[in-house]
Order: C-alpha cells, then sequence, then structure tokens
C-alpha cells in the first residue's frame, strides 16, 4: 500500500538534539496545511527505540516521515541512517537530513547510505519555516510514500 495527500495525519519523527531547532520545527508545523503529528527524540538511542517501538515507545507509529540530524552526541546522523536503512522494519521510511553542515563528504556519506534527501538548514526563522513548507507541499502533498 502506499501513502499520499489525503485528510490522515501523518506521522513526522523528528531526531534532533538541538532544542532551539526542533522549536523551528514545530513553529513550521503551525503553517502546514496537512495534518501532521510530530515525535520528537533527541539521539540516536532513543529514535532506535522509536523505531522499534521499544520500551517507552512500545506504541509508537510508524513515521511517514524522519527529519534526521547528523551532529548529535553518542551516535551520529550518518549512523543512525545507518541503522534504518539495515532494519527491513524501518527501510522504506523516507529520510530527510536536515543539518547545518554542506561539506560535500557528508554529502556523499548520506546518499551513499540511503538519504532520500540532504538539506541545510537555513539560519534565517523565515528561511527555515519556508524550507519546511516545501518539505510539507513534496513529502506530504506530492509523494507517494510506503503506508505506515
Amino acid at each position: 500500500m502506499i501513502a499520499g495527500a489525503s485528510g490522515a495525519v501523518s506521522n513526522l519523527l523528528l531526531i534532533e538534539d538541538n532544542p532551539g531547532d526542533a522549536r523551528l520545527v514545530q513553529e513550521a508545523l503551525r503553517e502546514f496545511t496537512h495534518p501532521v503529528t510530530l515525535h520528537h527524540v533527541k539521539d540516536a538511542m532513543t529514535a532506535r527505540q522509536f523505531l522499534q517501538q521499544d520500551g517507552p515507545y512500545r506504541n509508537a507509529p510508524r513515521p511517514r516521515l524522519i527529519l534526521l540530524d547528523l551532529n548529535m552526541p553518542r551516535k551520529d546522523g550518518r549512523e543512525m541512517l545507518r541503522e534504518i536503512r539495515n532494519d527491513p522494519s524501518s527501510a522504506s521510511i523516507p529520510v530527510i537530513v536536515l543539518t547545518t553542515s554542506g561539506a560535500e563528504h557528508d554529502v556523499d556519506l548520506c546518499y551513499a547510505a540511503g538519504a532520500n534527501c540532504y538539506l541545510r538548514k537555513p539560519v534565517d526563522v523565515t528561511e527555515f519555516i519556508e524550507l519546511m513548507k516545501m518539505i510539507e507541499s513534496f513529502w506530504l502533498g506530492l509523494a507517494l510514500t510506503p503506508s505506515p
């Protein structure tokens, strides 16, 4: 089955350790036209629990989309991306790398590890919200994704 534009609520998993960036994502979601429930985890270890519905996340929904920061404590986003792609239960979930790094090496590594998209976080709040609206328009409005 596939999921496309509909009135159904889309679950979005944000893997982000920076509270300011997480607040920006929450702020941007207020301007979305598609209904979205944001699930925010602060590190890769917690993200793994969420995706595997383990521990406190036993009833966690399967996200339609994952927003992944690269620079996190303990285990970085590059390692997390490889784990997502190597786990059959999460391998088909689209992953957007949303990071401050524009390093060519990071871009190459992420696409090689299976990222669906690599975006740099704008510094300007208005530009950040506009980027999030573009993500909504494409990934929640146009793109057909595997059903949760």
